[in-house]
């Protein structure tokens, strides 16, 4: 896939990644070394081979198999040091990071060891290089509530480090409201809160709906199929809230980029965002992804710049972090690339 010269330099925010979705085949065989695991595969190329999915489920089970190498504080380090080397590579300044503790917590790694390895290796990307990136904690929505609500509880000594929650992992059955009391209780602590509604499942209008008028969050994750109702696309408008779809991914899990869904967000003026999802499995980081779009959703220069905008204008990042990167964009509008 080739990536113009525009998408390469322009400076770019991501709002939707997974940490674990970074793994890459070369540091997971290097962790499963270290850690004394054998993996049950030859090399690295036929792992990425084994990236044979075509729905969320199949995918899911890939992605938590793939986590087993990470053990220790240093396993959480290099995982965020290499995708934060990689984000600033593509001129990614800002990064909102989902990173899932039951999914580490529930096989015996313990919640700071991974909240260490993950902090220790943003704090020193963004002293080395000013890339950015914040941490929010995602409840796995195919678990009960109640081990949502102390892992909830299990992170408030750590609430400097983690701006956010969210829901993520296997929809079906597990529609939002499931987890309202949690959220509930996540807002009042102080966080800002998202949830992912996936590309064509089950009742995903319906989820959509629950998210913006009965869990009140703070923006959407995916959630193309809001427009299938006007009225969903109405009160997102209403609430200014963002949406944070991933086309790469979505050509994995469904039946295609989504491209004119986009189109049609942006043409609505929804705050719509493009990032990456998990892409060690869904090949290809935002430069990909905008790379993938730009012909099939006719993104002009000018698109891609208000893709930007709206990324930084929907996330949590601090009034002079958003005012340093819009101003970042501008400059780069006016130079004429």
């Amino acid at each position: 896939m080739t990536v113009d010269t525009f998408i390469s330099g322009l400076p770019k925010a991501e709002l939707h990644l997974h940490i674990e979705g970074t793994l890459e085949p070369e540091l997971k065989f290097a962790l499963a070394r270290r850690n004394g695991i054998d993996l049950p595969y030859a090399d690295e190329a036929a792992l990425r081979a084994a990236y044979d999915f075509d729905d969320l489920p199949g995918f899911l089970a890939v992605y938590y198999e793939g986590m087993t190498v990470l053990r220790t504080e240093q396993d959480f380090y290099d995982l965020a040091a290499a995708y934060a080397a990689k984000a600033h590579s593509q001129n990614i300044r800002y990064a909102e990071i989902f990173f899932d503790p039951q999914a580490h917590t529930g096989r015996g790694v313990a919640f700071d060891t991974v909240l260490r390895g993950l902090t220790r290796a943003l704090d020193d990307a963004e002293r080395e290089t000013g890339f950015r990136g914040r941490l929010v904690m995602c409840f796995l929505r195919d678990f009960q509530a109640e081990f949502a609500m102390a892992t909830l509880v299990q992170s408030l000594p750590y609430k400097e480090w983690i701006i956010g929650v969210g829901l993520d992992s296997d929809e079906a059955g597990n529609p939002p409201l499931k987890f309202a009391e949690v959220f509930a209780r996540a807002r009042a602590e102080g966080f800002r809160l998202t949830m992912h509604c996936d590309v064509d499942q089950r009742n995903s209008t319906e989820h959509i709906r629950q998210v913006v008028e009965e869990i009140g969050v703070d923006r959407i994750d995916h959630g193309v199929n809001a427009l299938e109702d006007p009225a969903l696309i109405a009160a997102i408008l209403e609430r200014g809230l963002g949406l944070t779809v991933c086309p790469i991914s979505n050509a994995h899990v469904t039946d295609g980029l989504k491209a004119e869904e986009i189109r049609a967000l942006l043409d609505q003026g929804v705050k719509v965002t493009v990032n990456s999802d998990d892409p060690a499995y869904f090949p290809g980081y935002v430069n990909e992804n905008l790379a993938a779009l730009r012909e099939p959703a006719a993104l002009t220069d000018e698109d891609l710049l208000r893709l930007q905008r709206n990324a930084i204008e929907i996330s949590w990042a601090a009034p002079a972090v958003r005012e340093e990167f819009l101003a970042e964009l501008a400059a780069y509008e006016s130079a004429g690339h």
